[in-house]
């Protein structure tokens, strides 16, 4: 179709013919490149505080829950405790000739007793974790949903995927291994600490010594492990982005004999995801082997040191050997600490990038309906529009779309806007549904300024179907009341009828309940289309969008859409980008655009017989014979062709060529 980019999704890959490729070269790194950790991401301060803030934000809701575990986990430590003193009254027992029967049983029932809280314990915090996943999920997603489109424009669809999915993973970890096992950890590292210098205060010092000194070791290293989660968790979404773009163009990839090239890219982004989980693997492999060398030359000083105790009398021989328990008691506490640490970094690393998408800006909040309400602004009088010097560009770095753009679409009937590519056209539907807010001049909607109109109610009042018609995954009927999920069978058997869809559902077996497959892979490209209209359709709008309506039909079904547009259009108002002139030229007012200006408006015959370039572009659609158009060889030249020629009529040809003809209908009327 003639290089069409207004409606192109900035980071596509595509430069966009308006400069709807918003995303400029820092931007375009998108959210996912949060950088070395230090100091704020790209799109602004995620700090370590506000991290910490959101991080305990989403635990709040669970205070109690929390509460309840620590305690599960300060009985299973207690009971921990008690078993070296329990081994020590079971050596003793032993060595004075008392029954063992009493101090196994105690033995027995601590293990018995620690095991089973613990495994509950265990249980209520990994429940607590998998909620506080969930909530994060939710809330992500309705951020995400509510982000403004221009935000969103710029943003890489993969890495917004590992947000939701990796990135909030990370904060179960945080809180089960993390904050709260560490809160477990604790108790029995006091509590063993407490045992120990009751025991002998000596030796206790000898061994905090010991830990202190690797501790520092361990504190040096957070940081570091910080800093590369932030990274690995980029990385991770980098790949996501690299690899959503191969599956959104899947076909277009095979078609163009591009695998292994696409292969070699995600692989690419693979070895990076890989190298910077490798840094992190081997500064968390650092401190975790801190914690077990500090445990290990502990016993080694406190075997030595204490050994010689018991040589001269100062310590008891089942003094030393509970001592050595409480000791190794003290490596699963001191490894879980660490662990926890660095799961703490990881989360507070996944943190930032979830924060960073909390700080985007979104759109107004939509009131809340009834089940039974009708959406705002529908149902009501068809509205008209107008544009009044109005200047727009979608960035400061990006140049101007719309430059004093001004016209009136009257209320009720068709109203349709042509031009050549990158002539602002499908901008001017992105500005009336608020999409972007423009820079200068003013658009209103029945007599409202747009920036007047709760947003909600304004796009209630629309009915918008874009070019590419989209068809989400589910069923037909699911696709068809997407935008009126209240809608009766009556007005969907009636929309059915007016875009002939009739027989599209009595061909599928199990009728509106067929699944489309994943965009729609299961329609034809004027199904998915017509689909598209019908879904808008049954709003019931009062301003009608149509942006190259006809675009993927054939001439029989072009020319009843034309019938149905025109019998909407006695109903509401319809405003069309065209992409065939044949499908407008009974339109009651016509606007010719060009590189952001209005340039012309009028019925069909006033332009024909008033304006150049509206001859040149019916020229090339067979509309008029070649001799009746001028084909001037300026900037407007219809020769966007092969060989810059523009395509003469054939002698008497007055209706167009069927979709797919002959590839030079849509030169230069493509939008």
């Amino acid at each position: 179709m003639g290089g069409r980019q207004e409606g192109r999704r900035p980071g596509d890959g595509h430069a966009g013919a308006e400069g709807t490729r918003v995303a400029g070269t820092e931007a375009t790194k998108g959210i996912g490149e949060a950088g070395s950790g230090e100091g704020p991401g790209p799109l602004g301060g995620a700090g370590r505080v506000g991290s910490w803030r959101l991080l305990l934000g989403y635990v709040r809701p669970y205070r109690g829950v929390l509460a309840f575990g620590g305690v599960l986990s300060l009985v299973s430590s207690l009971a921990g405790l008690a078993m070296p003193l329990l081994a020590k009254t079971v050596i003793d027992a032993f060595g004075e000739q008392r029954s063992l029967a009493g101090p196994v049983l105690g033995l027995t029932a601590a293990v018995i007793l620690g095991a089973a809280v613990g495994a509950f314990g265990r249980y209520v915090l990994e429940r607590m974790g998998e909620g506080i996943v969930f909530s994060a999920r939710r809330s992500l997603v309705d951020r995400m949903l509510r982000l403004r489109v221009s935000e969103v424009d710029r943003l890489k669809p993969g890495d917004l995927l590992s947000r939701v999915t990796s990135d909030t993973t990370l904060l179960r970890a945080v809180f089960t291994d993390g904050i709260v096992e560490s809160v477990g950890a604790v108790f029995m590292l006091v509590g063993a600490i407490v045992m120990m210098a009751l025991m002998d205060g000596f030796l206790l010092l000898v061994t905090l010594v010991i830990l202190v000194l690797v501790g520092g070791l361990v504190g040096l290293v957070m940081p570091r492990i910080q800093r590369a989660s932030v990274e690995a968790q980029a990385s991770v979404g980098e790949m996501g982005a690299v690899l959503d773009r191969v599956l959104q163009a899947f076909r277009t990839v095979k078609a163009s004999g591009a695998e292994d090239r696409e292969i070699a890219a995600v692989g690419e982004a693979a070895r990076r995801a890989r190298d910077r989980g490798v840094a992190v693997a081997w500064w968390t492999s650092i401190a975790g082997i801190s914690a077990w060398v500090a445990a290990q030359l502990a016993f080694v000083a406190v075997l030595g040191i204490g050994g010689a105790r018991v040589a001269s009398g100062a310590l008891e021989v089942s003094s030393l050997i509970a001592f050595l328990l409480y000791l190794f008691y003290l490596v699963a506490p001191v490894g879980q600490l660490v662990q926890g640490a660095t799961q703490v970094q990881g989360g507070l690393a996944a943190v930032r990038r979830i924060r960073e998408v909390e700080e985007l800006p979104v759109e107004e909040a939509a009131a809340q309906r009834g089940p039974g309400d009708a959406a705002p602004g529908t149902g009501a009088a068809p509205a008209g529009v107008v544009f009044e010097n109005v200047a727009f560009r979608y960035g400061d770095d990006r140049p101007v779309v719309h430059r004093d753009v001004s016209f009136t679409v009257p209320a009720g009937g068709m109203t349709a806007l042509v031009g050549p590519s990158g002539a602002g056209k499908s901008t001017v539907f992105a500005l009336l549904e608020r999409f972007y807010d423009h820079q200068a001049g003013t658009i209103a909607v029945d007599g409202r300024d747009v920036r007047e109109w709760p947003l909600a109610e304004l796009r209630a009042a629309l009915g918008y179907v874009e070019q590419d018609a989209p068809v989400l995954d589910g069923t037909l009927r699911e696709n068809l009341v997407f935008a009126a999920p209240d809608v009766t069978e009556a007005d969907l058997r009636r929309v059915l009828g007016l875009t002939r869809l009739e027989g599209l559902v009595a061909r599928f077996p199990e009728g509106l309940e067929t699944k489309v497959g994943h965009r729609g892979v299961m329609l034809s490209g004027g199904e998915r289309q017509r689909v598209a209209i019908a879904r808008a359709l049954l709003r019931r709008p009062r301003l009608l969008l149509l942006d190259e309506a006809t675009s993927q039909l054939d001439a029989v079904n072009e020319l009843r859409l034309r019938e149905v547009i025109a019998e909407v259009a006695r109903e509401t108002t319809v405003l069309v980008i065209a992409h065939r002139l044949s499908t407008v030229t009974r339109a009651e007012r016509i606007v010719v655009m060009e590189a952001g200006r209005v340039r012309a408006a009028g019925t069909h015959e006033e332009l024909l017989a008033g304006d150049e370039l509206y001859r040149e572009l019916a020229a090339t659609q067979f509309l008029v014979a070649a001799e009746d158009a001028t084909v001037p060889t300026g900037e407007h030249s219809a020769g966007e062709g092969a060989a810059g020629e523009v395509v003469p009529a054939a002698e008497g040809a007055a209706v167009p060529s069927a979709a797919g003809g002959t590839g030079r209908e849509s030169v230069s009327v493509d939008s």
